[in-house]
């Protein structure tokens, strides 16, 4: 079993993989793969190549296995990168979950429409004149 912070820097560096792996295949789809770094480059191609013999959902898999395989390394984790899917597992049946926590009610959308607000926002404009008045009255009542 893996020990806690290589769990975290596993987390970290698939979701780094995922998202840049995500990024990059955009970028490529817009015209942009020769501004891609060269690792970026060499993954998408064997992507490509990846294609031609399974489908793309597993084509994506092992490419994002790969970027993660290197981020872990790169961000310090040590041996092998662990797979996240069975350290949660193991974890699940070892620790005791909490209920998930609920969300906070969102108090803009529980207002209604019908009802005043109960704070109006004042006008930067407004505040401005506002302090020239006070300035100009000051030095006024200075003099």
């Amino acid at each position: 079993m893996a020990s806690r912070p290589s769990i975290r820097i596993a987390r970290k560096a698939h979701f780094k993989a995922e998202a840049d792996f995500a990024t990059w295949l955009m970028m490529a789809k817009l015209g942009s793969f020769d501004d891609l770094p060269a690792n970026a480059q060499a993954v998408l191609l064997d992507y490509r190549a990846r294609l031609e013999g399974m489908s793309e959902a597993e084509s994506k898999v092992a490419a994002v296995r790969e970027v993660y395989t290197s981020y872990y390394r790169e961000m310090g984790g040590l041996g092998t990168a662990p797979d996240l899917e069975a350290a949660a597992a193991s974890a699940a049946k070892g620790a005791a979950r909490s209920p998930p926590r609920m969300t906070p009610p969102a108090r803009l959308a529980a207002a209604a429409p019908d009802r005043p607000a109960g704070r109006k926002s004042v006008p930067a404009l407004l505040i401005f004149a506002a302090m020239v008045a006070l300035i100009v009255a000051y030095t006024f009542l200075k003099n």
